[in-house]
């Protein structure tokens, strides 16, 4: 059996962060956790085993306390707890798409803040969904108000990205009895897991990401495949709605997803950032 300290190299990134650290390198890249130490939430940066505990505003002024505590005696939770909004887009790597044209701009919807889930807290299957799906995504994380920003803009107003997993249940989302939103196909409680970290200083548009069930690989591609791109994302978005800091939008699935069942692990890794990973089980 694999040891904790082993399962938490793998969370955090293994392989896939040693290579990333290769062809990115690991010059001004930054991961920022929240983390439960002694029964307190805490926010901090990551360094190999242990975490640099941080005060203030993850998005203003913070600055490091001097106290480090170990990664293997740490809880893990959601990075941003409290953003005003989550929005998620539809369609926007072809591989997903299928047969039908890409749309000629993003196509945002909304998640609701109570979809959020920590990394390894479970993944609920609500009662009466028959087919939910896993969707690993790359998640733009805002870091200053934006509003009506170019595209040239955009790239300052990007705090980082973290992994995410758009869980969605298709019958509510597309079925025959389909709901006029996807207010709960989508937004379910613990439908957003979000995770494991918050990364700064990648190139957000050259990362492997892929999703596992189990142990088999569903889900993977690369986010130079996606058709609208994080700095094209967040201003068009920010032409209509005001983006704040902490605000979050999952960018989109790639491929064919495929139905999860109750005792499966669902992992979505993205190269650079870690392994978000949570249990499926029943309510």
């Amino acid at each position: 059996m694999k040891s904790v300290l082993t399962s938490r190299r793998q969370l955090l990134g293994g392989a896939a962060l040693a290579a990333s650290a290769m062809a990115q390198g690991t010059r001004g890249v930054t991961k920022y956790v929240r983390y439960q130490y002694q029964n307190q939430a805490r926010l901090g940066i990551l360094d190999g085993e242990q975490i640099r505990e941080l005060r203030g505003d993850l998005f203003g002024q913070h600055a490091e306390t001097g106290a480090k505590h170990p990664l293997k005696s740490s809880k893990l939770l959601c990075p941003i707890p409290n953003p005003t909004k989550i929005l998620a887009l539809a369609g926007n790597y072809k591989s997903h798409l299928g047969n039908r044209p890409p749309a000629p701009f993003p196509e945002p919807f909304y998640k609701p803040p109570s979809s959020l889930q920590n990394p390894e807290d479970p993944i609920v299957i609500p009662k009466g969904a028959t087919d939910v799906h896993s969707e690993c995504e790359l998640v733009i994380v805002i870091g200053k108000r934006a509003s009506k920003v170019s595209v040239a803009q955009a790239k300052d107003v990007i705090f980082g990205v973290t992994c995410g997993n758009d869980v969605s249940e298709r019958q509510w989302q597309n079925g025959p009895k389909k709901d006029v939103q996807w207010w709960r196909a989508k937004g379910a409680d613990t439908f957003s897991p979000l995770g494991p970290s918050v990364v700064k200083g990648l190139n957000y548009g050259n990362l492997k990401i892929e999703c596992r069930l189990s142990g088999k690989t569903v889900q993977s591609d690369h986010t130079s495949h996606l058709i609208h791109d994080c700095e094209t994302t967040v201003s068009f978005i920010s032409q209509y709605v005001t983006l704040v800091p902490g605000d979050l939008i999952f960018t989109g699935t790639n491929g064919k997803t495929i139905p999860m069942k109750v005792g499966d692990i669902a992992e979505v890794e993205i190269e650079g950032i870690g392994i978000l990973r949570n249990k499926v089980v029943a309510g």
